[in-house]
């Protein structure tokens, strides 16, 4: 610990490198929680606890402001879990160290300062003696990462406040006042398994390396994915020698952009020189393609050992070009926001359940409800083509910006005071809890903001100090 030791503001970093060494898991939030309550009653500051999760604790006006408008900071407790190498997020510390003007995490791990840091942020305000705050309310949220459960279970009288500043951005010197909606949707394909033939080989097939990412901030980033990268050389096999698929995984999150993929195959056993040529041809390829935007990834073909069933043809099939046609990516660019992707999906897993079904995981990304299922309903259309299940997630709402805040105007004179230079108002192509707090709070005014991350969602996670 104390590896944050000179950072300024002190008690920020102090507090953030405390909740590194506290798990918190999405929906395993029980040690967060309740260090936070700790907190406050080592503190003498008022805290409670709803049925979700979530916590607020309250903070009486400083002397002279009692009759200031009550404030919300909000900030969401649980990390994503993404790692390079084993590691045991539900007992397992995050080591976060300084290298160069970056915080990042020791050991190949996400940081957690996405929102760790706004968390941090929230308890030095409430510590301080020195800060000339009215009111003060600080919500903390479970399960912003895998469902936005805690913001969907809030309950309309949880807090008092009108005048939310959301901690959650993640690019210094920019206001956020809108937000995209989104939903899931998952597929369960079937697999006919039969026994492998004589004379067959096996292969494991893998991509690793992947910058990975946020599926919604990181999106238009020209970044590879690896599930899409994989399937296209199966693909092109089996519609070249025929194979079967025995075993494909990639991807965790339904928010992060997969990192990694790898397949088990099995072909006849007179192609293998072939497929290797062939993969020597793609993978050299793929670095042509790959190089600037992905310079670390890597493509490997090796020997498995045989496995007793595949999937059969047909099956074999139905996965690979379902998996092709599933689109990726930036779907399009918004006309009211120049530079704003409006609309975006994410093929984000793919793993067998058991030895007969097949787990896909996606996510859709939009400014706009139509859109948001328009692409949504793409993607069903994809895999019913393939005779699959396919169900779609409660999705949540989107945030619509409103220029004319009166909340705003204060931040943004307030930034420009601080710092000498106007900030950059816009929206972000992303899932903030602010759509859920304006459902729950009709008559909220909100802004949010935050330092700058990068490579949220995977092992490169980092803030700028």
């Amino acid at each position: 610990m104390n590896e944050l030791t000179g950072l300024k503001p002190a008690e920020l970093w102090r507090y953030f490198e405390e909740i590194c060494q506290v798990p918190r898991p999405s929906k395993q939030e029980e040690k967060i929680i309740a260090y936070l309550l700790d907190f406050a009653s080592r503190n003498g500051l008022e805290a409670r606890r709803d049925e979700a999760g979530n916590v607020l604790i309250s903070k009486p006006a400083a002397k002279g402001r009692e009759g200031a408008p009550a404030v919300v900071l909000q900030a969401h407790m649980d990390m994503v879990c993404e790692s390079n190498g084993p590691h045991d997020f539900t007992r397992e510390p995050i080591r976060p160290y300084i290298d160069g003007g970056w915080v990042k995490a020791l050991g190949g791990t996400t940081l957690g300062a996405d929102d760790g840091i706004g968390v941090a942020a929230c308890m030095a305000i409430l510590t301080s003696t020195t800060i000339r705050h009215g009111p003060l309310e600080c919500l903390f949220t479970v399960d912003e990462e895998t469902g936005l459960t805690g913001a969907l279970a809030l309950q309309p009288d949880f807090f008092r406040g009108r005048l939310l500043l959301n901690l959650d951005s993640e690019d210094e010197g920019e206001l956020f006042i809108g937000c995209a909606g989104g939903i899931d949707t998952v597929i369960q394909m079937a697999c006919q398994r039969v026994p492998t033939r004589p004379g067959s080989y096996a292969a494991r097939v893998e991509v690793k390396g992947l910058l990975g990412g946020h599926s919604g901030d990181d999106i238009n980033k020209g970044r590879g994915n690896a599930i899409k990268m994989l399937n296209r050389f199966l693909w092109n096999l089996n519609d070249t020698y025929g194979i079967q698929v025995a075993h494909f995984e990639g991807g965790k999150l339904r928010n992060a952009i997969p990192r990694e993929a790898h397949a088990v195959i099995v072909f006849a056993g007179q192609y293998k020189e072939r497929v290797m040529a062939d993969f020597n041809l793609y993978a050299a390829e793929m670095k042509r393609v790959w190089g600037i935007t992905e310079p670390d990834f890597s493509l490997s073909l090796e020997t498995a050992e045989m496995p007793a069933t595949a999937c059969d043809e047909p099956s074999t099939a139905r996965l690979l070009n379902s998996l092709y046609a599933c689109p990726h990516g930036v779907v399009a660019m918004s006309y009211r926001m120049p530079g704003l992707v409006e609309t975006s999906t994410n093929l984000a897993a793919v793993r067998f359940e058991n030895e007969r079904q097949v787990l896909i995981t996606t996510s859709q990304r939009s400014d706009l409800y139509s859109e948001k299922m328009y692409i949504a309903n793409m993607v069903e259309s994809v895999f019913r083509l393939a005779d699959a299940i396919v169900e779609h997630g409660d999705g949540y709402p989107g945030w619509t910006p409103n220029p004319a805040s009166a909340l705003l105007q204060v931040v943004a004179a307030s930034y420009e005071r601080l710092f000498g230079k106007p900030p950059v108002v816009r929206s972000i192509h992303a899932g903030l809890e602010c759509g859920l707090f304006l459902e729950k709070y009709p008559d909220m005014d909100m802004v949010s903001f935050g330092p700058t991350l990068r490579d949220v969602h995977s092992p490169g996670e980092r803030v700028d100090v």
